[in-house]
């Protein structure tokens, strides 16, 4: 297959201009660029800037189009709006370890808090029935190092399971199936469960069919769209992260046609002054295209891909794994500034609980003289998010119930 000839390619470009020649190869810029945060990754101070400034004027997008549809019983922000349970166990990690016993209580906590009951299946039974396929969307673009811990995931799993949900209704998923294999969201680590991406390869390591067809095409549903009044061309080896080019990034089909409900358990992470937490992890997760969608429109992508069905309808619960997590760096894995956070956060409204994960980041940047102070900027997400009653942000708004087990 012949690159496609552009007159700006963005790798060749960033790595010219920041110095950095093999440090980070194509493939891994890649998978950062396509969840927005490839600024945060790997470019210097002095640049971050002048890659994710965008214009004052913003392209404009179909938000309209996803607030025509009715609303319905599980519409975000769900059950409990503005309501947050914190869960903290310094126990929880040791020597970079998870305890996965006391990781299991702590979800326990988390979910009994925000369902307002003791007996963890009734709790999770607020959420999800036994007829419901499940999906429970993980963030493992960072590796293993800064990935949902498997941890976590597998306390959500048996907890589902002792509430009565089949196995066979289960499903782990991201938007790259290779991603989820090298975090170790594999078959063999967890057996009966589905595990599903919607950029795949086969087993000759390709994305494309013997017709020249990229397999992904066959996991995107053309029904359901982001459309947005900017593009970028894609030369041969970015267009497999991308899946397609224009102005418009489609909705994965698992997410249209293959769950019912959708548990959300992003990583605590950081996106320059912004967080990379529940609304990110759902929005840039789910559809193709979102190379051209980070540098003018990072936050209305955050807040409006999450204002249509497919997510508004089907997200019942956000679990963040903030057991460890990155205040600088993200969403990239930077050793030097993953640090262990020991917190588990749970709510139904997405919005709140990232305006309280935001705090707690915030308050670490400032700490380590990243920042001086708030950048306005970092949670214009979540402004939008709640100009769209997709949540609370206002943060005397919201409820926190901190859980302090050890």
């Amino acid at each position: 297959m012949q690159n496609i000839k552009i007159k700006d390619d963005p790798y060749i470009r960033i790595m010219k201009d920041t110095g950095i020649n093999d440090s980070v190869s194509r493939r891994d810029f890649f998978r950062l660029v396509t969840l927005g945060g490839v600024a945060t990754a790997i470019i210097p101070q002095g640049l971050k800037a002048a890659v994710n400034s965008g214009t004052d004027e913003k392209p404009s997008t179909n938000i309209a189009d996803a607030l025509k549809y009715k609303r319905t019983e599980n519409s975000l922000p769900g059950k409990y709006p503005g309501k947050v349970a914190h869960v903290i166990n310094s126990k929880s990690l040791n020597d970079d370890k998870f305890d996965a016993e006391v990781v299991h209580n702590m979800v326990e906590k988390a979910v009994r808090s925000v369902a307002g009951v003791n007996d963890t299946s009734r709790a999770w039974k607020k959420f999800v029935s036994v007829e419901d396929r499940i999906g429970l969307k993980v963030n493992p673009v960072a590796g293993k190092s800064l990935s949902t811990s498997l941890e976590i995931t597998r306390a959500v799993i048996n907890q589902l399971l002792s509430a009565g949900i089949p196995e066979k209704n289960i499903i782990i998923w991201d938007r790259r199936e290779s991603d989820l294999i090298e975090a170790g969201f594999t078959v063999s680590n967890f057996p009966g469960i589905k595990i599903m991406g919607t950029e795949v390869k086969d087993a000759n390591d390709s994305f494309y069919d013997s017709e020249g067809k990229l397999y992904s095409e066959k996991m995107i549903d053309k029904d359901w769209y982001y459309w947005a009044d900017c593009e970028e061309k894609y030369d041969a080896e970015t267009l497999p992260y991308m899946v397609n080019e224009g102005k418009y990034s489609y909705f994965s089909k698992i997410c249209t046609s293959n769950l019912d409900k959708i548990i959300n358990i992003p990583i605590l992470k950081n996106a320059g002054s912004s967080v990379s937490i529940c609304m990110k992890n759902l929005s840039y997760g789910v559809i193709t295209n979102t190379g051209r969608l980070h540098k003018d429109l990072w936050s209305e992508t955050c807040a409006e891909v999450c204002a249509f069905p497919p997510l508004r309808d089907k997200v019942v619960l956000n679990i963040v794994d903030g057991i460890k997590g990155c205040y600088q760096g993200g969403p990239g894995a930077n050793p030097q500034f993953i640090t262990g956070f020991f917190s588990v956060f749970a709510g139904t409204d997405p919005v709140a609980v990232d305006r309280v994960g935001y705090e707690m980041i915030l308050k670490k940047r400032i700490e380590e003289g990243i920042q001086k102070q708030e950048s306005v900027k970092g949670r214009a997400f979540l402004e939008l998010a709640q100009k769209y009653g997709l949540g609370v942000a206002d943060l005397d708004k919201i409820s926190v119930d901190k859980i302090i087990l050890a």
